[in-house]
């Protein structure tokens, strides 16, 4: 019991990890309207900020699976806190010292997403190294703290700009900043295992050569897919579906969305001992294909809204459970396996939505096309789940 509390410091900082991830996702999107008209940015232009922070997102993942080990879990973790600190300080500062704004912009948001993609990389491990029993729901429970993050990254932004305007947008980005910055302490100071010891894990080349290995990143990169294409549409189709404005959408698509998830993962935190993982993920994701069916085909705005805020729900224990089931299938697959999974889900998280986006533009400028298409995803999710328990199954039966 008292090994446990020694590591609870280490679990608030791995969840403040994940709140400073949901800034850097989330707050810059909310500004981009605002960027256009402080600096005269083209929206084509800024159409390519998320482009920038999930490219870089995918870059650190990949680099990780070769750095993160011989660094150490420590110097890693600290540094993502303190780029992600630094990254939303010069978002505020920067493009009004630069002869070109967007260029300020771009060098914070690479900075930022550097933070973004260590935090992604390395918690998730960091936390299963932790002695806890139930791994599997304090894994959700960790998650839900990306979903909380972004609900009150929305949120207080949202009624920071209605009391004090929009024009002091500087003001409440220095003090979002302030997360990371508090956090650098919590990791500099908590107790941090390794996951394996570093003669014992599996190099990357093995890793690759293992067919399970595979089928987890499918795995991923439908989970991310299946939760991405939702929630970055999920604020046009409010709006194009109910007819509202873009604050009311911002609060009724993808606040609801991640509300919805963070509940979802916030209950198997907390039951989740009760539930077979690979059962529970794939009730979820057969509610996934039915709420995607919902909020394409439905005949009415409200009852879409529903279907988009349900996806929030079962996508919730998808992205974790597959973390979960990877280190329980594949112990010695260490940091690089993590890293390999980050990479997959964010893979999944960039081809989505930019295919809803594709496919929406060809069916002319029709969204619910686009997220009707995208229902393959969870649909493939659930196919390699139930490939997964039949090789489970023939694995004990011989």
């Amino acid at each position: 019991m008292a090994e446990n509390r020694k590591y609870q410091k280490t679990l608030v900082a791995c969840y403040l990890g994940f709140v400073t991830q949901a800034i850097a996702a989330n707050f810059a999107p909310l500004l981009f309207l605002t960027f256009q008209t402080t600096y005269g940015i083209s929206l084509e232009k800024i159409a390519l900020i998320p482009g920038v922070f999930y490219l870089t997102q995918l870059v650190i993942d990949l680099g990780a699976t070769r750095f993160a080990d011989k660094i150490g879990y420590r110097i890693c973790v600290v540094a993502s806190q303190v780029v992600s600190a630094a990254g939303l300080v010069l978002l505020a500062v920067l493009p009004g010292l630069l002869p070109v704004p967007f260029l300020g912009i771009l060098i914070a948001v690479v900075l930022y997403a550097i933070g973004s993609g260590l935090v992604e990389v390395l918690v998730s491990p960091i936390v299963e190294a932790c002695p806890f029993e139930n791994k599997e729901s304090r894994m959700s429970l960790l998650h839900s703290f990306y979903c909380w993050g972004a609900v009150g990254v929305i949120l207080g932004s949202t009624l920071f700009f209605a009391v004090f305007g929009t024009e002091h947008w500087r003001i409440l980005t220095l003090l979002w900043a302030l997360v990371p910055l508090v956090n650098v302490f919590q990791f500099l100071t908590c107790p941090i295992e390794r996951l394996v010891e570093e003669d014992e894990g599996l190099p990357p080349r093995k890793l690759l050569r293992l067919p399970l290995l595979w089928m987890m990143i499918l795995l991923m990169v439908c989970a991310g897919a299946a939760e991405a294409s939702m929630a970055q549409w999920a604020s046009a189709f409010t709006e194009s579906a109910l007819g509202v404005s873009k604050t009311v959408g911002d609060l009724a698509g993808p606040c609801l969305f991640a509300a919805f998830m963070g509940l979802s993962r916030l209950l198997y935190g907390t039951m989740g001992e009760k539930w077979d993982l690979t059962r529970a993920m794939l009730g979820s994701g057969v509610l996934c294909v039915a709420c995607y069916l919902v909020a394409s085909l439905a005949p009415w705005p409200v009852l879409g809204l529903a279907g988009c805020a349900l996806c929030g729900f079962s996508v919730g224990i998808l992205w974790p459970g597959a973390i979960s089931l990877s280190s329980r299938k594949c112990p010695k697959g260490g940091t690089a396996m993590f890293a390999f999974l980050a990479l997959a889900g964010d893979l999944g998280g960039t081809v989505g939505p930019a295919a809803v986006g594709t496919l929406a533009e060809l069916a002319g400028d029709d969204l619910k096309t686009g997220l009707l298409t995208a229902t393959i995803f969870p649909v493939l999710l659930v196919g390699t789940l139930l490939a997964l328990h039949r090789r489970q199954k023939h694995t004990t039966r011989s």
